[in-house]
């Protein structure tokens, strides 16, 4: 039980998956193209979360539309937003502002630490590292990035929630 917090990404076919995150009362859900390496973005974005700077920032390719997911320290806790901008090409260095907001939630950095993790490890255990690539197409498993963040959650967070086993 993730008190609330849930994401998934389920890869929904070739070049595509779905991720879908939920705070128990919104949830937002986007199809997300392999135009950019979006679970290693998204890994590597979380990540960010335990070094100095407060803000990361990480897009998903929605063809043509994109989500920008802007992840605010806070301490202990971490503002989401995710705005959308009508093209990810037009909005590539468009300031926030100049999206439209369409999920935002505040949540314990451990626990945003944990799903992610959680949903990038069982998308490993699903597909593997070769059925991954096979499905995502344009790039690997981010397998460095899982488990980068996995040690840094596991490292700086007082987590009460289980942990599965790592998946190398």
């Amino acid at each position: 039980m993730t008190k609330g917090l849930k994401l998934s990404w389920e890869l929904s076919g070739s070049g595509w998956a779905t991720c879908c995150i939920e705070d128990g009362s919104s949830e937002r859900k986007d199809i997300v193209s392999y135009c950019t390496d979006a679970l290693a973005d998204l890994l590597h974005g979380v990540a960010g979360l335990y070094g100095s700077t407060p803000v990361q920032r990480f897009s998903f390719d929605l063809e043509p539309a994109e989500v920008r997911w802007v992840l605010r320290n806070r301490g202990s806790q971490v503002d989401l937003s995710i705005y959308r901008f009508p093209d990810m090409y037009a909005s590539f260095d468009a300031p926030d502002r100049e999206g439209t907001r369409v999920w935002a939630s505040t949540q314990p950095r451990g626990l945003l630490g944990h799903v992610v993790v959680e949903a990038a490890q069982s998308v490993l255990r699903i597909h593997g590292e070769d059925g991954y690539r096979a499905k995502w197409v344009q790039h690997p498993f981010p397998v460095a990035a899982l488990q980068d963040l996995r040690r840094l959650h596991l490292q700086h967070d007082s987590c009460d929630l289980q942990h599965a086993a790592a998946v190398s």
